[in-house]
């Protein structure tokens, strides 16, 4: 019979998830994970794997609970409000804990050794199934006259992106929530509109 597990997987799973989203995949260790968890490193192992296995079940948890904004954002009824959706709770999420500021994604993918080669194209593929997804979302509105003809959905996408991304790390780095949302309002000025007349 297998010994009972004396510890809270999701609240160590939390807890693993703030270590990530301070120090990213590659600054977090195994101190920093067994200290902020409570649980030691063989307990650690048997109940998520290995680092890694343990980073993609965080990383989920943190597209789940903190960028549940997007798939809301997709269904905003304008190209404009979608972008607005997601650059405005991007500046709200990056700037909302003091203790681990910026994103999961970002933090986690900046400055990875060639060990961890798996994880970066992981954060890569799962950034642009991101943009892709907003893509899509541009196209239609393409199709339905809600932006120009000679707007560019792929390039749209991709400029969104970048603002958010920028954004992420600019919050790490101390920027306020106001000064992002001051970005946010720049970058939606430039939004590309139907010209009627």
């Amino acid at each position: 019979m297998g010994r009972h597990r004396e510890f809270d997987v999701e609240a160590a799973l939390d807890a693993a998830l703030c270590v990530f989203w301070r120090k990213g995949y590659q600054g977090a260790s195994y101190t920093d994970l067994t200290a902020a968890t409570g649980v030691e490193r063989p307990a650690l192992y048997a109940a998520f794997g290995n680092k890694e296995a343990l980073f993609r079940q965080a990383l989920a948890r943190y597209y789940k609970r903190y960028m549940d904004y997007v798939p809301r954002a997709l269904q905003c009824p304008t190209s404009k409000e979608v972008a607005a959706c997601i650059l405005y709770n991007t500046a709200d999420l990056n700037t909302r804990f003091p203790d681990h500021p910026g994103c999961l994604h970002i933090n986690g993918a900046v400055a990875v050794s060639d060990e961890a080669e798996s994880v970066r194209l992981a954060l890569i593929e799962a950034r642009a199934a991101g943009e892709a997804l907003l893509r899509e979302r541009f196209e239609r509105a393409k199709t339905e006259g809600d932006l120009p003809e000679t707007a560019k959905p792929d390039v749209l996408a991709a400029f969104v992106m970048s603002v958010a991304h920028g954004m992420a790390v600019q919050a790490k780095a101390g920027f306020s929530r106001e000064k992002l949302e001051a970005i946010a309002n720049l970058a939606l000025d430039a939004w590309p509109v139907k010209d009627d007349g």
